[in-house]
């Protein structure tokens, strides 16, 4: 339990933090892999590139110092990171590497500013916010390792089936190698893949959504092709998959983790929202949802175009055959040859105020996923067509602590 004057130095320097945070992560990174360059293999060095993970790290620290009194408040942003250091093996030992680099960064930085006492309660602090994942994460563990077809760390799995499902994104079912049995997950959650990239020398992890429903056998991860021009922009370990690995090669996986899922036990509607490769969870919900429940369905969805269109066959056959299931699809830039009325509903971004008499159900649950912009758009949508925040759930791929 942290002091009353802990609280109060942490919650006066937050400001001074702040002004400072990205100088403060950037020399802290700099310091980290340095001492520990073996860090390298655990973070995602294309978000190291792109300066996503240190402004990452400069909000949550401030995030953390402004709630530092309610730390209730926290706890869902705990919980998802805590997932996320689950699936890449973050272990207790690590966090205080981090937090020896992230002080002596805090000190370097400020210089006369970083006073004894505002140290001194920076080190309190990050060493209960340490010990509060620590915890989560210990939990989380324990699980894998109860759960029938479950484990801990990594795992052979050898590539059964590589598909393309548009001109992006490529499914890829994963069996393990040892031939034992898989632990169930919920749908939306995902996997972790690691692979040896050459280009950097380095083993990077990633974070792939589960694309298809539960069956203790086998995964399913369905992945675009990330990529561009400039330094920084590749995705490394997806343009490896898409490129490099083929049906029969192995690769390494850690168990299913993620608190993005459907409720499997409610009966209320359930409305899917998804962009581009967002998709892949939300099919893996409606994949476990319609076959074995009797909810009221809506799948929304919008692609660029209909080559970039994933699993459109499965949904329009979903479609045909569950009279339940109602699908909204929108194309921003359809090509010549998608026809209106029968690969897409409408022409540009999503617009839930276009279906608003289809998507506003009783009690319905919203579960959306896809880039930053497009989520904070459907979620502002929602809430201002009168939705309460309650009910409206999504995904946020990006980089925590140690990346993601």
């Amino acid at each position: 339990m942290l002091s009353q004057t802990t609280i109060d130095t942490v919650k006066a320097s937050a400001p001074v933090l702040a002004e400072h945070g990205y100088a403060i992560v950037r020399r802290f990174y700099r310091r980290l892999f340095e001492a520990h360059p073996e860090l390298k293999n655990v973070f995602n060095m294309g978000h190291q590139e792109r300066g996503e993970q240190q402004q990452a790290l400069a909000r949550a620290v401030y995030t953390y110092a402004t709630n530092i009194e309610d730390p209730e408040s926290l706890e869902p942003v705990l919980h998802h990171i805590a997932h996320k250091h689950a699936s890449l093996g973050v272990k207790p030992e690590q966090y205080p590497i981090v937090g020896e680099n992230l002080l002596a960064a805090i000190k370097e930085e400020l210089g006369d500013a970083a006073t004894a006492p505002i140290i001194t309660a920076w080190a309190e602090a990050y060493s209960e916010l340490a010990q509060m994942l620590i915890d989560m994460e210990s939990k989380l563990y324990q699980e894998g390792r109860s759960q029938p077809g479950g484990w801990e760390g990594w795992r052979e799995f050898k590539v059964r089936e590589k598909r393309p499902e548009s001109d992006v994104i490529t499914s890829f079912v994963l069996e393990p190698v040892d031939g034992k049995p898989v632990s169930d997950f919920k749908p939306g959650q995902y996997i972790s893949v690691a692979l040896k990239v050459p280009q950097l020398g380095l083993q990077q992890i990633r974070q792939y959504s589960l694309s298809d429903a539960s069956n203790g056998r086998r995964y399913r991860i369905s992945v675009k092709r990330e990529g561009g021009t400039l330094p920084g922009t590749a995705g490394h370990v997806s343009t490896l998959l898409h490129d490099s690995i083929n049906e029969g090669d192995t690769i390494k996986v850690a168990r299913p983790f993620g608190d993005f899922y459907i409720d499997v036990n409610a009966s209320t509607p359930v409305v899917l929202i998804s962009g581009g490769v967002g998709l892949t969870p939300l099919i893996s919900m409606l994949s476990t949802v319609l076959p074995n429940q009797d909810r009221q369905i809506v799948f929304v969805h919008g692609a660029r175009h209909g080559g970039a269109h994933a699993m459109k066959d499965y949904l329009r056959e979903a479609t045909e055959q569950h009279p339940r299931l109602k699908s909204f699809i929108f194309y921003d830039e359809p090509a010549a040859d998608d026809v209106l009325g029968k690969d897409y509903d409408f022409q540009g971004l999503v617009n839930l105020d276009k279906i608003a008499g289809s998507v506003l159900l009783p009690q319905a649950d919203y579960y959306i996923c896809g880039p930053l912009p497009f989520m904070r758009m459907q979620h502002d949508t929602l809430t201002w067509l009168g939705i309460q925040e309650s009910h409206i759930h999504y995904e946020v791929f990006g980089p925590d602590i140690f990346d993601q």
